[in-house]
């Protein structure tokens, strides 16, 4: 059966029914179509006049009165089918990249805080992970956020810094500095200096002054916070620092994340920069599993999140792994 027979039948068993006191919008459609049209506004719809129908219209006759109708907006109902159809596909396809609510990614964080990018003890029960760029703007802004909360919870919570360098061709050496900062054990006072002395004439500029993203510019703010520039500049150039960088970017894709910040709250994916409100409801409630897990602080982390959680990204229409 064809389904233009098929609609047709469809409203004939509707008409049959004869619902009562029903109004519907269907019933505001014109029995009655004007002499002549608009043939802007009706370009591929059919030019033949819909008759009108008595009050004692028979079924025969509304099937055909709606056969007309279906013929005369077959071009736009079509259309319409295209464009949902496309939508539809366009959402499956933003569910698709959308990291599952309910999932608790194992974002592998040892080698950060073995070489020093962490703020907060190791017996911290809340781990968050940062993935910035020392270029992005919402990164600078949400950096005081993170210090402040690891303040505010008294030893509950550490915040372990990731580079996802996605503005390779500025932050790359700043990174690379950072760490090599840290094999000084002055990551966070090199950290926030940069944010602070360096950052601003980039973001002042629009982009345009890199004065702070060179050589000399880094020496600068690093040795304002007493770091050896000499040893700075040499690690910089080594192969570790590269390797961390690079390790840390990997790592990262395992779980898609392609822009910053992104942030891992033992494990929950936070997209972007959230009001420290926000973050402190996330972490209370991460705080209350924790502290029911009977799994301490300096434990937690590795066997709760990394031992247990995915090791891959999962979307939202993904199921739940087993």
């Amino acid at each position: 059966m064809s389904t233009h027979r098929f609609t047709t039948l469809a409203v004939a068993t509707l008409l049959a029914g004869g619902c009562e006191n029903v109004h519907s919008k269907l019933d505001d459609v014109p029995h009655t179509m004007p002499a002549e049209k608009d043939t802007a506004s009706t370009a591929g719809a059919a030019t033949t006049p819909v008759p009108a129908l008595g009050a004692n219209a028979g079924v025969e006759e509304r099937l055909a009165r709606v056969e007309a109708q279906l013929r005369k907006y077959e071009e736009p109902l079509e259309f319409l089918a295209k464009v949902y159809a496309q939508q539809k596909q366009q959402q499956q396809a933003q569910e698709r990249d959308e990291p599952a609510p309910d999932a608790v990614f194992a974002v592998d964080v040892a080698n950060d805080i073995a070489i020093g990018q962490v703020d907060g003890p190791a017996t911290a029960p809340v781990t968050i992970v940062k993935a910035f760029d020392f270029a992005c703007p919402y990164c600078q802004k949400v950096a005081g956020t993170m210090d402040e909360l690891v303040k505010d919870y008294g030893g509950k919570v550490r915040v372990v810094y990731k580079n996802m360098v996605v503005h390779p061709q500025v932050a790359q050496i700043v990174h690379l500095a950072s760490c090599a900062a840290a094999k000084q054990g002055k990551y966070l006072q090199f950290k926030n200096a940069f944010w602070d002395k360096g950052f601003g004439g980039y973001a002042a500029s629009g982009g345009k002054d890199h004065s702070a993203y060179t050589d000399e510019g880094i020496a600068k703010i690093a040795g304002e916070v007493g770091i050896d520039t000499g040893k700075l500049k040499a690690d910089m150039a080594g192969d570790e620092c590269k390797k961390l960088v690079e390790n840390d970017m990997q790592e990262l894709a395992k779980f898609k994340v392609n822009s910053t910040p992104t942030f891992f709250i033992n494990g929950q994916h936070v997209g972007g920069a959230l009001p420290k409100d926000a973050f402190k409801q996330i972490i209370d409630e991460k705080l209350k599993i924790a502290e029911a897990s009977g799994v301490g602080g300096a434990d937690y982390y590795a066997k709760e999140v990394v031992g247990k959680g995915e090791k891959q990204f999962r979307s939202k229409m993904d199921p739940k792994p087993n």
